[in-house]
């Protein structure tokens, strides 16, 4: 932790069930989950899932919300993306397509900036696309990893910060959450787990921010792609998400930095405490408002696991996968609702109620003296 980081952050963590099931059609057989979100220019809620059909292919959805006392409703408004480039298609088993979008509106571009993984002849990869309205997509292509000392090959979970922030060399930049990945030569999932353990936490999988100079990407946008800088921000810990960890929502600004949700894995134990897979978890975390390589906080533990049955049964068990974040109309300050993976099968949402930052508390202390 830096020199100012926070001892202490209270987030309250209400669950409020199942917000999007699959609807029983082809495009949503094996599962409708991960979704991006954003608000229309006109104030309008969109959820972007990925929807996966037979053989796990892979579609990014669009459903709009009309909301209601008891919270959003969501229709199905036709697809964002679906698999259209090469990077996006494969004739191997295991699937294609458009995977797991995260979703930023970057005021100083003035577009919806969509990170998401496609799933291709190379292996999941991290592409970008961008849009004006959120119903219309243009696709930018694959990041570049490709300058000196980046991290290369399958990579998953961008999400870029809303701001430009400074770069760990002190350039104004993009940033984006990544995941580098590792492969390691087991029989099954429960096989590795051991030797993940076994290697140090910095190699194993890591949330990571790499940095898109500004000036760049305001001559050309299509820029946007060429990364230039990287840095691993939290290593697998020591507590909890043991085996890796990886970004989950766009970070919002708040008054203490950048705060947003990440998970993490670990071995999921029977009663007689052998591993049985692996289990996804949540946790918050806050960055330094200017230089997001710095963590100010980062959960001790989880702030919620798999404890329904939507989350501990579904197309991968035990999974809770934050991936949306929204400020709901008439919620209070700091309350946000937030949407994740159930098992890679439906989407839940929780509320998120973050206690008084210590600036407001000292100036609440100051009142009443």
């Amino acid at each position: 932790m830096e020199r100012d980081a926070f001892a202490r952050v209270d987030a309250r963590i209400t669950r409020l069930g199942v917000a999007v099931e699959p609807d029983g059609g082809e495009a949503e057989l094996e599962g409708v989950l991960n979704p991006a979100s954003a608000r229309t220019r006109d104030g309008t809620l969109l959820l972007y899932p990925r929807a996966v059909s037979r053989g796990n292919v892979s579609r990014v959805s669009i459903l709009e919300a009309t909301e209601t006392a008891a919270g959003p409703t969501f229709r199905r408004a036709g697809f964002a993306l679906e698999p259209l480039e090469p990077y996006e298609f494969r004739d191997v088993p295991g699937g294609f397509g458009c995977e797991d979008p995260r979703i930023t509106f970057v005021p100083l571009l003035d577009r919806y900036v969509m990170a998401y993984t496609a799933f291709g002849p190379l292996g999941p990869r991290i592409a970008i696309a961008l849009s004006s309205d959120g119903y219309a997509w243009e696709r930018l292509g694959l990041v570049d990893f490709t300058a000196p000392g980046l991290p290369k090959g399958d990579d998953k979970d961008g999400v870029f910060f809303p701001e430009p922030v400074i770069s760990p060399a002190g350039v104004p930049a993009f940033a984006l959450y990544h995941r580098p990945m590792i492969h390691v030569s087991a029989a099954d999932a429960r096989a590795a787990i051991p030797i993940i353990l076994g290697i140090p936490p910095r190699d194993r999988e890591c949330t990571r921010i790499a940095y898109i100079p500004v000036d760049a990407v305001l001559a050309d946008r299509r820029n946007l792609l060429k990364v230039t800088e990287s840095a691993i921000v939290l290593e697998p810990g020591e507590t909890w998400g043991r085996i890796k960890n990886g970004a989950g929502t766009p970070p919002v600004r708040i008054d203490e930095g950048w705060f947003s949700f990440f998970h993490g894995v670990d071995p999921q134990l029977d009663a007689g405490g052998s591993n049985t897979g692996m289990r996804y978890s949540a946790g918050i975390v806050i960055h330094d408002a200017e230089r997001p390589d710095r963590i100010l906080y980062r959960s001790p533990e989880p702030v919620f696991s798999p404890e329904t049955k939507d989350e501990m049964r579904g197309m991968v068990n035990n999974v809770v996968f934050p991936t949306a974040i929204d400020v709901p109309p008439g919620a209070d300050a700091r309350a946000y609702d937030v949407y994740y993976g159930m098992a890679d099968s439906r989407i839940g949402r929780i509320r998120v109620e973050l206690g008084a930052s210590e600036r407001e508390a000292d100036g609440a202390a100051e009142t009443a003296a």
